[in-house]
C-alpha cells in the first residue's frame, strides 16, 4: 500500500495533524513551523512499497517536489514587513528630524534680542501638550463617526487580510498630516502668540501620529518590530483593548487606541481584556520558542 509523507524542511518542527488522502495513500502527516511559516519547499517523497501498490508506476527513488503555499504566503509577508519598515523608518526619521529642526529654528529667532517672548513659548508648549492628547479623542470620534460610517469603503481595508505592504486605510495617515505640516509651517514663517500656539499644535499632531504608528502598526499588527515597547505592561493593555475592536465583541469598543482599555471597562470588558492580553503572552512566548 502506497504511502504518501509529506514533510516542510524547517530548523524545528512541530507535528499538528495526520489527514486520510485517498485508499492507496492512508495517512498523510503534515508537519509544520508554528505560526511562523517557513521558505523551505515541501518535499513530498513517495515510497514505501509503491511499486508493489496500486499500480501507480512510481519507484522508491521517485521524489516530487511540492510547492508549500504556506512558505510562499510567508515570504511575501516578510516582504510585506520589510517595505513598510523602510516606508516607515524613512517617514519617522524625515518628519522627526524636520521638527525638531522647526522647533529649534523657532526657539532660536524668538530668544534674538535678547527678549524672551514667555507667553509665546507656554502658549506653544501648552499646545503641543494639549494636541497630542486631544488628537486621541479626535481618533475615537473619527474612528467611530467616520470610519466605520461614511468612510467604510476605505477603512474596510483595515479589517480584511492586507495584501501588500499597504493598505487603503493607510490614507487617513496622510490626511491627518496635511494640517500637522500646515500649522507647523505657519508658526515657522510667523512670530507672535497666535503662530506659536499653531506651531504648539501642529507639533502635538505630530508626536501622536508618531506615537499611533508604532503602537497601532509596530505592536498591534505588527507591521514591523517594534522591539522592548511590547514589554511595557500598558501597551500590552492597549494592543489587546485594539485586538477586541477586530472581534466586534462590544459593538466595536474601543473605537481609542491609548484609551482603549478604558473604554473596554466602561462596557463591562475588563474580562475579556484580561484574557486577551493573556493570550498574546502565549502567542509570544510561542513564537520565541519556535525562533
Amino acid at each position: 500500500m502506497a504511502i504518501a509523507r509529506l514533510v516542510v524542511i524547517t530548523p524545528a518542527v512541530l507535528l499538528v495533524r495526520t489527514a486520510r488522502v485517498s485508499p492507496s495513500l492512508p495517512r498523510l502527516p503534515l508537519i509544520i513551523a508554528g505560526r511562523r511559516a517557513v521558505a523551505a519547499p515541501a518535499r513530498a517523497v513517495l515510497g514505501d512499497g509503491v511499486n508493489g501498490g496500486s499500480g501507480t508506476g512510481c519507484g522508491e527513488e521517485d521524489v516530487v517536489v511540492v510547492e508549500d503555499a504556506a512558505a510562499r504566503r510567508a515570504a511575501r509577508k516578510r516582504a510585506e514587513r520589510r517595505t513598510y519598515l523602510v516606508a516607515a523608518v524613512m517617514s519617522s526619521l524625515g518628519i522627526t528630524s524636520m521638527a525638531a529642526a522647526a522647533v529649534y529654528y523657532r526657539f532660536a529667532w524668538q530668544m534674538e534680542g535678547g527678549d524672551v517672548p514667555a507667553t509665546e513659548m507656554l502658549g506653544t508648549f501648552a499646545l503641543s501638550v494639549g494636541a497630542s492628547v486631544g488628537m486621541e479623542f479626535w481618533a475615537r470620534w473619527a474612528h467611530r463617526a467616520l470610519w466605520h460610517a461614511s468612510l467604510w469603503h476605505m477603512h474596510e481595508s483595515h479589517h480584511r487580510p492586507r495584501d501588500g505592504p499597504f493598505e487603503l486605510n493607510d490614507v487617513f495617515a496622510i490626511a491627518n498630516a496635511a494640517p500637522a505640516i500646515s500649522l507647523l509651517a505657519y508658526g515657522l514663517l510667523n512670530r507672535g502668540l497666535l503662530p506659536g500656539l499653531c506651531f504648539g499644535a501642529g507639533l502635538g499632531i505630530t508626536l501622536f501620529g508618531m506615537a499611533y504608528m508604532f503602537v497601532h502598526d509596530g505592536l498591534v499588527h505588527r507591521r514591523f518590530p517594534v522591539g522592548p515597547i511590547e514589554n511595557v505592561p500598558y501597551f500590552r493593555r492597549v494592543a489587546a483593548a485594539h485586538q477586541i475592536h477586530h472581534t466586534d465583541k462590544f459593538d466595536g469598543v474601543p473605537y481609542g487606541l491609548f484609551l482603549g482599555p478604558k473604554e473596554l471597562e466602561e462596557v463591562g470588558g475588563t474580562e475579556e481584556l484580561e484574557k486577551e492580553i493573556k493570550r498574546r503572552i502565549k502567542r509570544k512566548e510561542a513564537m520565541e520558542a519556535i525562533r
